[in-house]
């Protein structure tokens, strides 16, 4: 044995001995938690489900859109039963879990034409209120704040479910994919609207309404998080109401904290209570300081100095 290789070996079994110490980060068996590859493989079909003509798969060759369809939901459906099966395996036994994952899975594909319905509503939302969109389409394909929603909308369903793992390795992913950054267990009503996204966070116990447009850089977020584990399912994000808008860079905190309806919250402001409808809200005016740049002359946009001579004349 080489002596690289009796430096590699003696690194393995530090390694493998660190693992001995029983803390979290020490389980070994990977197939203890669902697949995050298989799940978000599965994010990618169900979209093709949402949208159906959105993408196409090569794999698929039959062009009958029934027999297409019915190929699709049992290949998800398969997958689906048994990642769920895995995530429920915790404190069950194997066929519980496995009779428990199949009726989730259902009640799961159920629910796909009322989150079609919503998703149409989000749709014309991205249209109606973004004037650089020239046709629905464009928003299904190119959107990822759409996305995202999409995507949260699913995840949504398994986690009212009490699935566990499986919705919020949904909505990381698109947070990984977009910026946007959508709890799974937030409540959001039809018509939502996310213009640019890039730095959205919406908390799970955020509460949104229909018709509201959220900008680019807003956290709907926690008052504080120092609780830890005792702040679990209390209210810890705000509530937003019908017909709010929400501008850039825009923070709003707390559990008790309500957006009245039709309310306009500018950019940058920081809310920590209570704003009754039909109400604006912005910074003041900031001062803006204006210096002339010492170009010597080097720019052609500025006066050109005079010879010192001229100052003697």
């Amino acid at each position: 044995m080489t002596p690289i290789e009796k430096e590699i070996e003696g690194i393995v079994d530090g390694i493998l001995e660190d693992y001995r110490h029983g803390r979290d980060i020490d389980k070994l068996d990977p197939f203890q938690h669902p697949d995050k590859a298989v799940v978000i493989d599965m994010i990618g079909k169900l979209l093709r489900i949402v949208y159906p003509g959105a993408s196409r798969d090569k794999a698929y060759r039959i062009y009958n859109t029934k027999h297409n369809l019915s190929m699709l939901i049992e290949d998800v459906m398969y997958n689906l039963n048994k990642q769920i099966a895995i995530a429920l395996r915790v404190d069950r036994t194997e066929q519980e879990a496995q009779e428990i994952a199949q009726e989730l899975s259902l009640q799961f594909f159920r629910a796909i034409p009322g989150i079609r319905a919503i998703a149409q509503t989000d749709v014309e939302a991205f249209y109606d209120g973004d004037p650089a969109a020239f046709s629905t389409d464009e928003i299904v394909f190119c959107y990822p704040g759409l996305f995202a929603i999409t995507v949260y909308r699913l995840a949504h369903v398994l986690y009212m479910l009490k699935v566990p793992m499986l919705p919020r390795i949904m909505t990381e992913h698109a947070h990984s994919v977009t910026g946007i950054d959508i709890n799974p267990g937030a409540t959001i009503g039809r018509y939502f609207f996310i213009d640019h996204g890039t730095g959205i966070v919406v908390g799970e116990t955020t509460v949104i309404g229909d018709h509201v447009k959220v900008y680019q850089g807003v956290t709907l977020g926690a008052l504080t998080t120092r609780g830890g584990q005792s702040l679990r399912g209390k209210k810890r994000h705000p509530t937003i109401e019908d017909n709010v808008t929400i501008y850039a860079g825009a923070s709003i905190l707390g559990g008790g904290t309500v957006i009245g309806r039709d309310s306009v919250i500018g950019s940058n402001v920081f809310i920590t209570h209570s704003i009754p409808p039909c109400t604006t809200v912005s910074v003041k005016s900031q001062e803006l300081q204006f210096k002339p740049r010492n170009c010597e002359g080097n720019c052609d946009s500025c006066p050109k100095p005079e010879p010192f001579w001229e100052g003697q004349k």
